[in-house]
């Protein structure tokens, strides 16, 4: 598809310097080494050309949002402004970096997630000391309740999309580009936009020349429709097995950002998250959720025409289901 210019209504995000992720990678390695990166033969073999995967599934709350709320209570705590609680809303990586790094600073954590949210990741969440709140039909019904409970308890609102989030996500997509500078065009999916953000915030920092194309599932095209539109643009969200990019408002920060630099945006169905779902479990034995397979299914959507390059994906996150991931290695395919 072809992008608008950026929307008009946003100021675009100072984007962090290479300097500002250096230090930021510092804050993160406190808590966990840098992932690895692997190309996998098998992967590459069925993609018909080299293929990278970024196994952010790696981290210790197996997803990347962990990097962002690490930074986020970094900078808090540097400008000696770390609240008594914080409130977030999610589907459920978010809620896990927010109850890692707020535990680890002694503060309060209560995260917002919708009615029927994934059983294991909201037992991940309560594991951290988080305390959680059903409410709404979707992200942007849990989002609006956090922002509502937080002003009625005088209590921080941590955004999803924010830029010292971005900041500490932009570690990983630093560490890729360092860890393989031969990469031609890297496939980022988009839940609220901090993981897009980052790889374009890492590029530019480093200079590397790999072309960022980005991912929506075809079941919430909100990113999708609002860079095509230039300004934001509301979606409906169907889609059953790509939580994490669930989105049915985007942010037009985030917009303002990803515009100039995404060279365009792949939707993937969640067919094609499932079967890129059972290609990563064969090929690497990791298990992906729905958003952490969508990079790989659309590299195999454009696999036609990425002959001869060097592919980057990334495995953003592993927190799926059990059943759900059960079901979906036993799919007929």
């Amino acid at each position: 598809m072809t992008l608008a210019t950026p929307p008009t209504d946003s100021t675009p995000t100072s984007l962090p310097s290479l300097r500002d992720i250096e230090g930021a990678a510092q804050v993160v390695y406190q808590a966990f080494a840098a992932t690895p990166q692997y190309r996998w033969a098998t992967l590459s073999q069925r993609l018909g050309t080299d293929c990278w995967v970024k196994h952010e599934n790696h981290t210790p709350v197996g997803a990347f949002k962990i990097r962002g709320g690490l930074t986020y209570f970094h900078r808090l705590a540097q400008r000696g402004a770390l609240p008594k609680e914080v409130i977030s809303a999610t589907r459920g990586n978010h809620g896990q970096s927010m109850g890692w790094a707020a535990r680890a600073h002694g503060v309060a954590c209560t995260i917002v997630v919708p009615k029927g949210n994934s059983s294991e990741k909201n037992a991940a969440m309560r594991a951290l000391g988080v305390t959680l709140i059903e409410h709404g039909a979707d992200f942007q019904e849990s989002r609006e309740h956090a922002i509502a409970l937080a002003a009625e308890r005088g209590a921080h609102m941590v955004p999803s999309f924010h830029l010292d989030l971005l900041l500490g996500v932009s570690t990983y997509w630093w560490e890729f580009f360092r860890a393989v500078p031969s990469l031609d065009v890297v496939y980022v999916p988009i839940g609220q936009g901090s993981g897009a953000c980052a790889a374009i915030a890492a590029k530019l920092a480093l200079g590397h020349p790999a072309r960022i194309v980005g991912v929506v599932s075809a079941h919430a095209t909100t990113y999708a429709d609002s860079m095509a539109a230039g300004r934001v643009v509301e979606a409906p969200v169907s889609t059953v097995l790509a939580d994490g990019m669930a989105c049915r408002v985007a942010d037009a920060e985030a917009l303002a950002v990803m515009a100039p630099h995404l060279e365009r945006v792949v939707k993937v169905t969640d067919a094609e998250v499932g079967q890129a779902m059972r290609a990563l479990f064969a090929d690497t034995h990791n298990t992906a959720e729905g958003a952490g397979a969508a990079s790989f299914a659309a590299a195999w959507q454009e696999r036609d025409q990425l002959k001869g390059q060097v592919v980057g994906t990334t495995l953003c996150g592993g927190n799926v289901d059990s059943a759900t991931f059960a079901r979906i290695l036993t799919t007929e395919h």
